[in-house]
């Protein structure tokens, strides 16, 4: 039997949950937005992309919907999960443009960037 205590906790104290897998997603392209050391970006906010913050993403050098085939990325269509960045999601929200978050599936560790009452009012609601 596992422990619990080694795998990664959300943002609520409980399991990290998948994020998705359609497109794959999370820095170790694994379903899951969770960080190691060499992810100096800490992709660890489960986000429901919105049209808004595409077009956001891409004025900020960052263009999330363009297909990349040789890094097998697809492109992110409105509605897709996608684990970004803390520092990025947190600019999002200063600038009023941040897409709604999955809770079980944003790592503990985006707290140490954004506040739980932040996260807590940009939750996603739908299935």
């Amino acid at each position: 039997m596992t422990s619990t205590l080694a795998q990664p906790r959300n943002v609520l104290g409980g399991i990290l949950e998948s994020c998705g897998c359609q497109p794959m997603t999370g820095w170790m392209r694994d379903g899951y937005c969770r960080t190691d050391d060499l992810d100096f970006g800490s992709h660890t906010v489960c986000a429901v992309v919105t049209p808004s913050f595409l077009s956001y993403s891409r004025a900020q050098g960052n263009d999330l919907t363009t297909p990349r085939p040789e890094s097998a990325f697809p492109g992110l269509q409105p509605g897709d999960r996608w684990c970004v960045c803390a520092s990025r999601w947190q600019q999002a929200l200063e600038d009023g443009v941040a897409p709604p978050v999955v809770l079980a599936a944003t790592e503990a560790s985006a707290l140490d960037l954004i506040a739980l009452e932040d996260l807590k009012a940009h939750a996603w609601s739908g299935e």
